[in-house]
């Protein structure tokens, strides 16, 4: 199952916690990953395939696994092979995530959450929703106000000081953006937050089939953040939706079922 746009109406985290109650916080903790060197996206969804089925079955906690890619295109199971703009530039892999093509690169904060529905409500468009609170929660630590839109999939910042589009609606970038998809009642794949990308590097694809707006980072909108201070606030806002979180060894191919530390 892949979700490629949520409920363009979802509730902030104040109104999902009032209508889900305890539905993202009374598993037990979640390993809470983190993956200092870049990591191949091959290498990435092979971990994560064989951490889901791990927890399908029983053998792994749930992660929240936070890292980098060297310079990608993803094309999600919607892209339009006219968005490719550049295929030459960079890999492009075919993924099972919803959406369509997104970049990935270093500067750029990747979160997979891989948790299980089954125990967790079993409600794909709260989960999916709580994933965009997450983010927009995280970017306020920066006092940056993110925002969703109903035409559009991600997260949004408004730029004020740059001239309306032709038909007069104000300019927007896109700073974060979201895609998952389901196996087994087990979520893969999750979301990512442009914190000091180039830029540049998303020139080669309509970043998620969005032409009429760009894309923006937190340092392109001045904030002086460094990857290590998003981390914190990511894992602040996870406890507050997802529940508590204990540290862990990063998934691997080689070892899906991580082991706890602290």
């Amino acid at each position: 199952m892949t979700v490629s746009a949520p409920n363009r109406n979802a509730p902030s985290r104040t109104a999902l916690a009032a209508q889900e109650g305890q539905l993202f916080r009374t598993a037990p903790p979640i390993d809470w990953s983190v993956s200092d060197a870049l990591v191949p996206y091959p290498e990435a969804l092979e971990a994560m395939d064989q951490r889901v089925t791990a927890i399908a079955n029983g053998d792994a906690a749930e992660c929240i696994w936070l890292l980098e890619h060297p310079p990608l295109y993803t094309a999600g199971t919607s892209a339009k092979p006219g968005d490719l703009r550049d295929a030459a530039r960079f890999d492009v892999y075919k993924t099972g995530r919803g959406g369509q093509y997104t970049y990935h690169g270093p500067g750029q904060r990747i979160a997979y959450v891989m948790v299980n529905l089954q125990t967790r409500g079993r409600d794909v468009r709260a989960f999916v929703s709580a994933l965009e609170s997450w983010i927009i929660d995280t970017l306020g630590h920066f006092a940056v106000c993110g925002e969703r839109r109903e035409d559009r999939v991600g997260v949004w910042v408004r730029r004020p000081k740059r001239p309306p589009l032709p038909d007069g609606s104000p300019a927007e970038d896109k700073v974060a953006a979201l895609g998952i998809r389901v196996r087994k009642g087990i979520t893969l794949h999750g979301i990512s937050i442009n914190v000091e990308p180039d830029l540049e590097h998303f020139s080669g694809i309509v970043p998620c089939g969005v032409a009429d707006h760009g894309v923006t980072s937190l340092v392109d909108l001045g904030v002086p953040v460094t990857m290590a201070d998003v981390d914190i606030a990511l894992r602040q806002e996870a406890a507050r939706i997802f529940g508590p979180t204990v540290r862990a060894e990063a998934p691997s191919a080689a070892k899906a079922v991580a082991g706890s530390e602290s």
